[in-house]
Formats: C-alpha cells, structure tokens, sequence
C-alpha cells in the first residue's frame, strides 16, 4: 500500500471536484500485449475487479490466436493498432521510431494496413480503429493518410495539439521510468503529475486524462500505483473510468 502522506493529494484534488460537482474522466491504455502471460492475467483481474475499461495496444505483426482466444470473453477490453512490429529504423542517435523517418511511406502505409486488417480479423468483438505508434512517434505527413487505411483515432503521449482529420485520444501519465530505473517511477511524483493533469481540466481542460501502463515489465511500484488508483477512483464521485471507444466516438460526433 501506499503511504497514506503520499496519497493525500490526490484525495484532496478529487474531494476540490467533488465539492464543484464536477466529474473527471479517465482512460486507461496499456502498450505492448503480443500474446497471453502472467502480468497480462493480473491487469485482466485487477480492471475486470474494478470496472476499469482497458484498451491493449497490440504488436500486429507477432500476435494470434492465443491472445484472441484469451480475451474473447473480456467485455472491458478493447484493442488498437501498435504499429506493425514495434521496430525502431532509426538511427543510434536518434530517438526510437517505427512511424516516420527516411523510410517510404508506402511501406509504413502497407504494415499499417496489413495490421490494421489482421486485428480487425482476430478481435471482430473487441478491435477498436485506433493507431497507437510504437515509443508514441509518428510522421505528422503520414497522419492525414491514416483515414484511408481505416483508422478512425490515433493514440500518442502528452496534450493534443492542433487540428487532427482523426479523433486524438492521448495518454498524459506514464507510469514508467524509461530513462532511468525503467521500473516504475516514484509514487509521489506520479501522483503529482495525475494531480496537475486534474488542476488543467478543472480550469477549462476538455481532454480525457489518459493512464499509460506496460504491464510486461511493471515492477511491484508500477503494479502499487495503479491498484492504489483503482481503489482511489473506481467508484469515487468525481471520477468516470471511460472506454477508449466511446471518447473516439464522442469526438467524431462533435466534428
């Protein structure tokens, strides 16, 4: 469990919601998912128990059956597009990319398309027409294209910025330390930037605040974090966990 001093800022920014009636959304997306295993078992449990709806990116190019299989019956889980085989093609200085950088566009296109129809055929309940670009990197160029191929929303990290010809549903805290532990990073300062994702929207921020997890290499610190936020909002006034699907829907519907 958490330390309770640790906590308190969270509680209190949801009672300052509480207070004003206002009620906060969460979404919630997990990186990674290729096929079944023990860490996928546990975030399966822990969402199912507390009514979290839970959207897996999942790697195309290395997934199948199994995993299809496995969350067939899981009516909270839905599944977008993690590029094609979450491979980096650029160069050792340069930051990690699959999406972009000096290869054709018409390969990229191609995996795009061969990988949104493979999930499509795999998750014919559960798939949802949302791209999610490995490392959250993309050609903003190959953007306006992604409507052709089917995709309806894209999924990257941080604040939407500008227009979009799909719906934006970003993820905002990452509860991973990639450039250091690459575990899970300090309980206080996730907490921190969750509170200051909240302050933005109460102030006029319209943007679902997105929960960003990985849970193939979730270490006891990242697997506390997010039950601890499980138990502080699942069923907390102020607080609506939302699908993934119905924010793309509720942009499409406003355009």
């Amino acid at each position: 469990m958490i330390d309770s001093t640790l906590r308190e800022p969270l509680y209190r920014e949801l009672e300052r919601w509480r207070d004003a009636g206002r009620v906060a959304r969460l979404w919630l997306r997990d990186d990674d998912a290729i096929e079944p295993t023990a860490a996928l078992e546990r975030l399966l449990g822990e969402t199912r128990n507390y009514s979290i709806p839970l959207t897996l990116a999942v790697v195309p190019a290395f997934t199948g059956m199994p995993l299809a299989q496995r969350l067939a019956d899981e009516a909270h889980v839905s599944v977008a597009v993690h590029g094609w085989a979450h491979h980096n093609h650029s160069g050792p200085d340069d930051k990690k990319q699959e999406l972009g950088g000096s290869r054709l566009e018409e390969t990229i296109l191609g995996e795009l398309y061969e990988g949104f129809l493979k999930l499509r055929d795999l998750y014919p309940a559960r798939f949802l027409t949302m791209l999610v670009p490995p490392w959250n990197r993309i050609d903003k160029g190959l953007i306006p294209k992604l409507p052709a191929l089917g995709f309806e929303s894209l999924s990257t990290y941080g604040r939407a910025k500008g227009e979009s010809p799909i719906a934006i549903v970003n993820s905002h805290v990452d509860l991973m330390d990639w450039h250091g532990t690459r575990g899970g990073r300090p309980i206080a300062e996730l907490i921190g930037e969750l509170v200051a994702e909240l302050q933005d929207r109460f102030e006029g921020g319209n943007e679902p605040i997105g929960v960003l997890a990985h849970h193939l290499v979730h270490d006891a610190a990242a697997w506390d974090f997010l039950g601890e936020l499980f138990e502080a909002t699942a069923v907390h006034p102020a607080v609506e966990w939302v699908s993934a699907t119905a924010l793309v829907r509720d942009q499409m519907s406003t355009t």
